[in-house]
């Protein structure tokens, strides 16, 4: 009770933190361009301060009308290139007036209209406007003697290459992964969707970092109320930086204080415009080249691109090999220390004399003993990872051996143990995706298996399961197909049907058009149409 009005008072006090904070901000009037140019540029420098990187260039032009301008961009961000030649190489030579008035409206417009060769020009007179265009690499171009400026596309700043993506390999099917810069993002997706009805809706997140954050959806499928679901969440972060998609993720999941995320990642656009197809939203996030998708279902983990470039037959059993090793990445610990301490009669006599042989002289009982492996693997897992490339390889690969071996042979470890303990990580592997959430399982698993055995387990995957039925992720139920049950959905679940019998989308996403495919008629008959 008294947690409850803490947590009810906590939140209440933050919401009016958040309003006072919306309403000072929405008191703060926004200045507008003067027609002194001088007293512009004292505004910029003002907002902008005395940074090195800032550039304003001043100059006259007309040949024989004289105007005051400045261009105003950000070097690094912008293409000096473009600007040099597009920009102020025709207004140098190649400016000239209609009007002997400086000015004229016509003045204005024969700037943008003639002399101004770049694809983007935009007119603007807010001053908050401007300096969050020149922050994003745009270059502003300031006319004495008018209350508007010019927003000019110039960016050009350095950007990593399109590659293969390192954590998402596939042997067959695209090579390409996001990159760090939202518009290549957008145009990777594209490409794979060239549908009119793909929508591209752009926020800024951060209060100083005013980042942009792209909602990616097909307008005539996806369920609006996702979408709007998503806008709502994304309006309530109030935070100074976004600096990667994992800053988002944890403000708009519905389950928050889960270890399973309902939230899922990828960084191949195949993968995500699949997603898309089927009814979802994705969220790509400036400086970042990992794609957010939502609602997420359990089985996408267990899902991978090249599921759908393989013979289905192939398919159906490389993912049933990983729903095995997911439960043997969780439970193997668990289970040996349950059959070890308390159901000694589930084992063989044979195996049982061999492990009791094995285990002569271990000081240590099997939860502590298993206990210390589990750490002791999740430590080189994490040196083999943080390390570089060359020497976490060989600290994780040699350290495992050399540690291993010492203790086996110093009687500190039984040798079963570490059979089991190694069979555990390779497991681990198959299922990047849910290689944190195996690796929080595995240690309560090992913690149940020690208290009560074999009933801990079971008491341990009845709580599972119902905390996944209880999941939700946008309105989607987590456990979708299976529960509720949708018989299509089954299709794409344990194993992979046929592309070709894949006739509608999910019924969980609640797609505003669920069928995806006409009926096929099969290639048989197409054979016997041939004979």
């Amino acid at each position: 009770m008294f947690s409850y009005l803490f947590r009810k008072l906590r939140f209440l006090k933050f919401q009016k933190e958040n309003q006072e904070a919306k309403e000072k901000k929405s008191h703060k009037q926004d200045a507008k361009i003067h027609k002194d140019l001088k007293s512009n540029l004292e505004t910029f420098e003002k907002i902008l301060g005395k940074s090195d990187d800032v550039v304003i260039r001043k100059m006259e032009i007309g040949k024989n009308t004289k105007i005051k301008v400045a261009l105003i961009f950000m070097d690094g961000l912008a293409n000096k290139n473009a600007i040099n030649e597009n920009i102020i190489l025709p207004l140098m030579y190649y400016a000239d007036f209609p009007e002997e008035d400086k000015h004229s409206k016509k003045n204005f417009q024969a700037l943008e209209s003639s002399l101004l060769s770049v694809g983007e020009v935009e007119e603007s007179n807010s001053f908050n406007q401007l300096v969050d265009k020149c922050l994003y690499g745009d270059l502003v171009f300031l006319v004495d003697g008018f209350k508007d400026a010019f927003i000019i596309d110039a960016k050009g700043w350095d950007s990593r290459n399109i590659s293969e993506p390192t954590n998402e390999v596939t042997v067959r099917g695209p090579r390409e992964g996001f990159t760090e810069t939202l518009r290549v993002n957008t145009s990777l997706l594209r490409r794979k969707i060239r549908d009119p009805n793909l929508t591209f809706e752009t926020v800024k997140l951060g209060e100083r970092t005013q980042t942009h954050v792209s909602i990616v959806y097909l307008n005539d499928l996806t369920n609006p109320k996702i979408v709007e679901t998503l806008k709502e969440r994304l309006k309530t972060i109030q935070i100074d930086g976004i600096l990667d998609s994992g800053y988002i993720d944890e403000f708009i999941e519905d389950a928050p204080y889960s270890i399973f995320s309902t939230i899922s990642r990828s960084e191949r656009p195949d993968t995500v415009a699949s997603k898309i197809l089927e009814g979802r939203v994705a969220i790509l996030v400036d400086g970042t080249p990992i794609a957010l998708t939502v609602p997420m279902l359990f089985i996408e983990s267990f899902q991978s691109p090249e599921d759908y470039y393989s013979r289905s037959y192939y398919s159906s059993m490389v993912r049933m090999i990983r729903f095995v090793s997911f439960f043997i990445s969780i439970l193997a610990p668990g289970i040996y220390i349950a059959i070890t301490t308390f159901h000694q009669e589930m084992i063989p006599t044979p195996l049982l004399i061999t492990m009791v042989e094995s285990r002569a002289g271990v000081p240590f009982p099997a939860f502590l003993e298993c206990l210390v492996m589990v750490l002791s693997f999740e430590i080189l897992k994490e040196a083999g990872i943080r390390l570089p490339r060359s020497v976490g390889q060989a600290v994780s690969i040699v350290g495992a051996l050399v540690i291993g071996e010492s203790a086996v042979s110093a009687g500190l470890i039984g040798e079963p143990m570490v059979i089991v303990i190694a069979v555990t990580a390779i497991a681990s592997f198959v299922i990047p995706d849910l290689s944190d959430i195996s690796g929080i399982l595995r240690l309560i698993f090992i913690g149940l298996a020690g208290l009560a055995g074999a009933y801990g387990i079971i008491l341990g995957l009845l709580g599972m399961t119902i905390h996944l039925i209880n999941l939700e992720s946008f309105g989607a139920p987590f456990l979708s197909p299976l529960i509720p049950l949708d018989l299509q959905g089954m299709k794409d679940a344990f194993d992979r049907f046929p592309l070709w019998t894949f006739n509608r989308r999910p019924k969980a996403l609640k797609a505003q058009d669920t069928m995806r495919q006409k009926f096929w008629k099969g290639t048989k008959q197409n054979f016997q149409n041939k004979q």
